[in-house]
Parts: structure tokens; sequence; C-alpha cells
């Protein structure tokens, strides 16, 4: 074995998977390194690309695996002796150098996602606070790692630049700076094309798998190396599908079968790809107030899409890898646009099935921010462990049903609420009764307010009705 990089320690043979500890001017063998989980990237060792007018090379990667999935790091040397580390999860990327640590560094335990730090002018907001373990390595590494070991990090992000605390290491915090990419920005080159991915070491990354329920045994549908968990349309047993065998995390509950307007494994054309509709999941307002569904999209080598359904229409949303400019309060902005809060709100998974690139449970909870500008939308959603930004515009519904056609259940469209015909109507009214309201006595108003509840808690009533 040949160590390219002097700043190496370890490395990890790419045939009998044995470790190697350089030390000093020994190397040790270390062990076996479990095999990297195959998943859909298409990076891999010896990959390429430029940034910052610098070339690069991928040389190491080690796999880490937290509550809700798994992420890879990749280790990069650049043409001119330096390294840093490609962050790559769920098709979002993030290259940072290791910086010197100035000043006081805030301590692991509090930090939360939502929160912001300022650090040198900028003001980041924490996106990830969490602790993975490592479960497999590749190639070579600039420090020991293994099976169990234990990374403890924290992300934060401003705009498109992007900041890594880790405090793995009790003696001293690492701290690395750079900004969210994409593969064509970096110039990648050396990647694996479709017919590599599908055929490395057996595995069938990215592509849609038939699988058999261990809980029941009924047919299930996984993207191998996406997504990491199922939920079985028959028994809804929770089964994790990101080893290399189907194993059951949760029996299913008997619960009574939920319907969604889409089909799972409906197939659709959407700028230019074809998307299958992987996942569906039921969320509802903290106090039960209003519902709508979430159904996951999928297509080899893109991102992730989500349709969104609720009473005021359907919305086409993605996850943000550059984020908005947030003051985290009540404005934010994006491409030279501004964005006011339009509401703030707690959503509860109460039903999901299919499979999805996290492990979602029933009662899951996050915290969501709304902003708007004119028909588009973000979103911030903010968990315990992580924050996320997306973007969404509205989706007519005919556009809908072109898409999906006869997988479109167009008996199962949900009608607006009742509480927003109600608000309609009561603008109407006090638009039509301005002059002649403000030109009445004071007891009419009072008879006015009634009358308004009297149109208002009705429509509530039916909206809980319609929740339950």
């Amino acid at each position: 074995m040949e160590f390219k990089s002097t700043a190496s320690v370890m490395a990890v043979c790419a045939y009998c998977k044995t470790t190697l500890l350089k030390d000093a001017d020994s190397v040790k063998n270390l062990g076996r390194m479990s095999e990297v989980l195959e998943d859909y990237s298409p990076l891999q060792i010896g990959s390429a690309g430029t940034h910052g007018g610098r070339g690069f090379t991928l040389i190491g990667r080690i796999q880490l695996q937290y509550s809700a999935g798994f992420w890879n790091e990749w280790y990069l040397l650049f043409d001119d002796g330096g390294s840093g580390w490609l962050s790559d999860a769920s098709g979002q990327y993030a290259l940072t150098l290791e910086r010197p640590a100035s000043g006081a560094l805030p301590l692991f335990d509090k930090l939360v996602p939502g929160n912001t730090l300022r650090v040198a002018s900028l003001l980041y907001t924490i996106s990830d606070v969490r602790t993975a373990r490592c479960t497999a390595g590749q190639g070579e590494l600039p420090f020991k790692v293994g099976p169990g070991w234990e990374a403890r990090v924290a992300d934060f992000r401003a705009k498109d630049r992007f900041m890594t605390l880790d405090y793995s290491d009790p003696a001293s915090t690492r701290v690395y700076v750079g900004e969210a990419v994409d593969l064509s920005s970096l110039s990648a080159q050396l990647l694996r094309d479709p017919a590599q991915i599908s055929d490395s070491s057996g595995r069938f990354r990215g592509k849609i798998a038939a699988l058999q329920c261990p809980s029941c045994g009924s047919p299930l549908q996984a993207v191998t190396g996406i997504t990491v968990q199922t939920l079985c349309p028959s028994c809804h047993a929770r089964i994790d599908t990101a080893g290399a065998t189907a194993v059951v995390l949760a029996a299913g509950a008997a619960v009574e079968a939920v319907h969604f307007t889409l089909e799972l494994g409906a197939r659709s054309n959407l700028d230019g790809r074809s998307y299958t509709v992987l996942g569906a999941m039921r969320r509802s307002e903290g106090d039960g107030s209003s519902t709508w569904s979430e159904y996951l999209l999928y297509a080899p080598g893109k991102d992730f899409i989500w349709l969104i359904e609720s009473a005021g229409g359907w919305q086409r949303a993605e996850v943000m890898n550059r984020w908005p400019d947030w003051d985290g309060a009540a404005n934010a902005s994006f491409q030279d646009r501004n964005f006011a809060q339009r509401c703030s709100y707690e959503a509860v998974v109460v039903f999901a099935i299919g499979s999805f690139n996290w492990r979602v449970a029933v009662g899951d909870r996050t915290r969501i921010l709304e902003f708007a500008n004119h028909e588009m939308r973000l979103a911030a959603e903010i968990t315990r462990e992580e924050m996320t930004w997306s973007r969404s515009l509205p989706v007519p519904l005919d556009q809908v049903r072109a898409w999906f056609g006869e997988h479109v259940h167009a008996d199962l469209v949900p009608h607006p609420s009742y509480r927003d015909t109600a608000r309609k109507m009561l603008i109407a009214l006090a638009l039509l009764n301005l002059i002649p309201l403000i030109e009445a006595p004071s007891s009419t108003i009072v008879y006015s307010l009634l009358a308004a509840l009297g149109i208002y808690l009705p429509a509530y009533y039916l909206d809980r009705l319609d929740a339950g």
C-alpha cells in the first residue's frame, strides 16, 4: 500500500479491508475494517475536482451512522499537498477545510438547532447537533478510527457558508470552515456512472428493488443505499433497509388504513426524469386542528422532491442546500427576495407508509416556521437534532393529475378547511359593510362580533371533526 498524503495516519486496504496504522517509521496491523454500506453516491476513491482554483482527489472515506440515518465524509488531498473534507448526505454536499480554533467555543451540550452563533462577523445558524458512530472506512484517513468510534459534531450555516465543530476529541475541538457545493461547481470527474453504481459489490445502489417484509412477507419497495427505513403497507412494521438484509425495527401497530391521494410506487416524468413515489406521510398540527399529506419522490441521480397536499392545494418542495439569510426572527431573504413569516406551528407525524431516507416514526414532532413572498414559500423545520430549510411553489391539481393520471384518487382530494371558508366569508362581509359599521352605534359592533363568532365557531368545530 502507498500512502498518498503525508498527513494520513491510517489506511484501509481496498482488497482485504485490513486497517494499517502508520506509526513513526513502522506500520501496524489493526485488524479488519467493516465494509462501507453501498449507497447511491456517485463519488468514489479517486474522484477528482477543483475548488478555489485548487485541484483535489478523494483518497479516503468514513461512514457515520446516527439515530435517523447515515452520511459519508470523504477525505480529499489537494494537488498542493493540503487536505480537506467533502461531506455527502442525501445528495447534499459541503466542502470544508480545517482552521485554527480562535476564542472560546460553545459547549457541545449547550448547542440547539435553530440558535445562532456569530463567528468572524458572520451570523451562523446551528443546523445539526448529533452524536454518530463510525461504521466503516475506506482508503486513507488523517486520524485513527474504527468501528464504534464516536463523532460528536455540530454543523453551522450562513447562506452558502458551512462550518463544523468537531468535539470528538475531548482534549481539543476541531474547526472546519467551507461552503455548500454541488458536483457541477466542483467540476467533478471520475464519478461513478449508473452502470458502475448498479454493479458495485453486487448491490444495486439507487435502483428500486423488490423486498419482502420480514414481519408479514408482503412485498416492499425500497431504494437500496438511499432509503434507510421502509414502513410495510400491510402490517405497518418498521423495517430497517440500510443494511444488507431487511431487519424489523418495530412491529406494526393495529391501525386502521389511512388512504392517500397518490399511490405508492406511482411513476411520473418530472423535469425530464422518471420519479417514483417512495413514501407517504400524514402530519397534523400539534393541536390536531389541521392535517396534510406529504409524498417523497425519487429519481436516480437527482435530488428528492416532496409533493405536499393540503386543504389549500398542492405544493412542490425541495430541501435547500444553500440557506436563506435569516435574522432568527420574522424575516428571511433568498435570491434578493424578502420573505415575511406567515406562521409558526408544531407538526406531528400521525401516519407514515413506504420508504424514507431517514427513520420516521409516528409521534415525531417538528417545529415549523413558514415564510412567504407571493407564491413562493420557505419553511424552516427544527427538531432536537437538526434544522433544515425547504423551498416550495404551488402546483395546480390538474398538473398533479397530468403527472400521475390514474394513480391519483380524485375522491380523496381534500376540500378546503371550513375555517378557511369562514375566514373568507368574514373578510368579504367586513369589506362590504366597512362604512356602515364605522357610522353605526357601538352596540352594532358587538352584535357584528357575535355574528362573526356564529360563523367561525361551527367551522372550527367541523374542522376538528375532520381532523379526528
